[in-house]
């Protein structure tokens, strides 16, 4: 294989099979549909908090949009050529709603963590709120955390490995 095709080779990213991507997407549209369903089911079940099922229905909806978005030609970079209109719009809308979904989750954790832990005895009218609603929408919002500490660990473990392998680019041949 000359050095040419094998540049071309490694240049091109591997595209996984097919159903390895629908089981993924789908995977990902879990949360986002419990997300929705919850805060449908008990819109009226937090006087305390108000805005906790609406924050879930409208962050559900938007990581929804957001998924499925993806999932569009439009969507999908072309390494041949320039991009077109339609690939910066979607580009464009894809920014703005990840923008929107990171202000909307601050404000959620805002909402969720300000009245913690809320009463879970309907007969507290102004300090009730649902303990289904409540103790989804919390794990909810610390799962995030989780995964993001989980990740950044792991990242930093990556690095400290490739230093202390004293991985170095093959170029620097000096």
């Amino acid at each position: 294989m000359s050095s040419q095709a094998l540049l071309a080779h490694i240049r091109t990213r591997p595209q996984p099979p097919m159903p390895v991507l629908v089981v993924s997407k789908l995977t990902v549209c879990v949360i986002p549909i419990a997300q929705v369903a919850m805060g449908a089911i008990y819109l009226e079940e937090c006087p305390r908090q108000p805005y906790i099922p609406i924050y879930l229905v409208v962050s559900g909806v938007f990581a929804l949009m957001l998924s499925l978005l993806s999932c569009l030609p439009c969507a999908q970079q072309s390494e041949d050529g320039p991009s077109t209109t339609l690939s910066r719009l979607c580009a464009t809308w894809n920014s703005l709603t990840s923008f929107f979904l990171f202000c909307w989750f601050i404000a959620g954790n805002v909402w969720i963590y300000s009245i913690y832990q809320p009463s879970y005895n309907p007969a507290h009218l102004d300090l009730y709120c649902n303990k289904t609603l409540y103790l989804f929408a919390f794990w909810i919002t610390t799962l995030v955390y989780i995964f993001l500490c989980l990740f950044l660990f792991g990242g930093c473990c990556v690095l400290l490995c490739f230093c202390i392998c004293g991985r170095a680019d093959p170029d620097d041949n000096v």
